[in-house]
């Protein structure tokens, strides 16, 4: 199979998945929407996802690994107030260079990773569930990976431990805000309200502004893409990633 046969096949599949998102998303929009969503049921939907279970496992065990660490240190309170700085831009970092990735082809390669193909689907189908978290195929490299920064990367092993850990909680908090602000669940504190109102804006407006998920206005403002929405025109492309308009 020649390199041109390859890529329309590609494009091919790719194509007939945006038109099955397109077609559960314009049934999902014709049913009658549910009125009201405790945190109860929310949370009991949250459970049946691999990725939760995945990163609370990834938390109980660093935890359990520092306590028998000990060496306890005042530079341990330095990682989470710098990862907690930090961990906007982060977000802000992986959203728009990472999840949005451009598909390329170099020679008979074409480079899209899985994230990036999820992320356009859930793009397309915002209220798709299983799309909303982490894909659990990612976690096989990537525990590895954050293992290894956490033993690494710091001058102590307990120190790592404890950057594991607060990783952990970050990451259950991501995974349960995004899921949360996709869900039927209405915002009721003024913070979630911000937060909320802020990823629908990227999802229903333009996919081009408002790129942090847990926070609103954080890394977006210092890193101009948080724009009055209000001066914002709507994108035709919102849930057609790098389609022509």
């Amino acid at each position: 199979m020649n390199v041109a046969t390859r890529i329309r096949n590609r494009r091919a599949k790719e194509a007939a998945i945006d038109a099955q998102a397109r077609t559960r998303l314009a049934a999902d929009e014709a049913r009658p929407r549910r009125k009201q969503l405790s945190l109860g049921d929310a949370f009991r939907e949250f459970l049946r996802h691999p990725s939760p279970w995945i990163i609370a496992a990834m938390l109980v065990n660093a935890l359990t690994a520092r306590i028998l660490a000990g060496d306890w240190q005042w530079t341990d309170a330095l990682v989470p107030v710098v990862m907690l700085a930090l961990f906007p831009f982060t977000e802000w970092l992986i959203h728009v260079f990472i999840l949005h990735w451009r598909p390329r082809t170099l020679g008979p390669v074409i480079v899209d990773s899985l994230l990036a193909r999820k992320h356009r689907e859930h793009h397309t189908d915002p209220r798709a569930i299983p799309l909303i978290f982490i894909p659990w195929q990612i976690f096989l490299w990537l525990l590895p990976a954050l293992a290894a920064i956490g033993l690494l990367a710091f001058p102590r092993p307990a120190m790592g431990l404890t950057f594991l850990m607060v990783l952990g909680v970050l990451g259950l908090n991501y995974e349960w805000t995004h899921y949360l602000i996709h869900t039927d669940y209405k915002p009721k504190t003024k913070l979630f309200k911000a937060v909320w109102r802020n990823h629908r804006l990227h999802h229903f407006k333009n996919e081009h502004y408002w790129f942090t998920v847990t926070t609103s206005g954080t890394a977006d403002r210092v890193l101009r893409t948080y724009p009055d929405s209000n001066t914002v025109e709507s994108s035709p492309t919102v849930k057609a990633l790098h389609a022509r308009a």
